[in-house]
């Protein structure tokens, strides 16, 4: 073969980095783009999300309600210093959050709880691993899409804010920030039930084992005040509703995003252990 055609077939065969992990995110891509449609072939889907908003809207008119009232009772009763600590924000948006941070507690694990399950259960779960893809290209596929709906589900729930920006004077910044806040949390919701699934071919154990860890993180700093001073700030750190309420307060700290994407990376590198464990028996 001459000298030239030679260099210039080891020029091609070169595979770069930049290649190689372009064809990563193809792959992740492309499976989420497949799981993606599949949420919404499912009831499933249609159902979480009407659930989440119908519960968000009950909850929020409610309280847009209660705050009417009140205002009215202190307009009539002249009293201006309590008038003006009465804050849009504070009675409507972040109990608002909170509530809904409750209701993805009940709602994620019935996203999440099929992701890996049902593949095991119809017996595709080999094909998937037989196929010409990494198990990270694989778990990463399946968290984007997750993650996807879920973002979806609370930029619908964005309604709520903007309702009070067309018709009262609340503050931006800190409804920004609270929507943040449950964007990381949903997130990191679907990461626990992702591990969840992959651990099981059950999906109702499945749910009920996410549903169990996400409740664990919501109460374990409950006996903080008893554990000592040590003991109690670890578990403050590990509570999701602390690292959570500081956000939907307005205090967007470098701590709380640090808190969430740590969770997020600790439950996929064990969902991704899980998967490979799989592969190799």
């Amino acid at each position: 073969m001459p000298a030239a055609p030679r260099k210039r077939w080891r020029r091609l065969a070169r595979v770069t980095p930049d290649s190689v992990a372009a064809s990563k995110m193809r792959n992740a891509i492309t499976i989420a783009g497949k799981e993606l449609a599949g949420y919404f072939v499912q009831p499933v889907a249609y159902v979480v999300m009407s659930v989440f908003l119908l519960l968000g809207g009950f909850f929020f008119f409610n309280m847009l309600r209660y705050f009417e009232v009140v205002l009215q009772m202190y307009t009539a009763m002249q009293n201006p210093e309590v008038l003006a600590r009465l804050n849009l924000n504070h009675a409507v948006i972040e109990p608002l959050l909170h509530n809904l941070a409750i209701v993805l507690v009940i709602l994620v694990p019935a996203i999440t709880m099929r992701s890996f399950a049902e593949e095991k259960r119809t017996g595709t779960y080999e094909l998937l691993l037989t196929a010409p893809v990494r198990t990270g290209e694989i778990v990463a596929g399946k968290f984007i899409a997750a993650a996807v709906f879920m973002l979806i589900m609370i930029g619908l729930a964005g309604i709520f804010p903007l309702i009070l920006v067309m018709f009262g004077n609340p503050e931006i910044g800190v409804m920004m920030s609270g929507y943040i806040g449950i964007a990381f949390l949903s997130v990191s919701f679907v990461a626990i039930g992702l591990f969840t699934s992959s651990i099981t071919q059950n999906q109702i154990i499945a749910a009920i084992t996410c549903f169990g860890l996400l409740l664990l993180l919501y109460v374990i700093s409950w006996p903080a005040e008893a554990g000592g001073s040590q003991f109690g700030d670890l578990l403050r750190y590990l509570s999701l509703p602390d690292h959570f309420g500081q956000m939907v307060s307005g205090i967007i700290d470098t701590r709380d995003i640090v808190y969430f994407l740590s969770v997020i990376v600790v439950a996929l590198f064990l969902t991704q252990r899980s998967v490979e464990s799989v592969r190799w028996r």
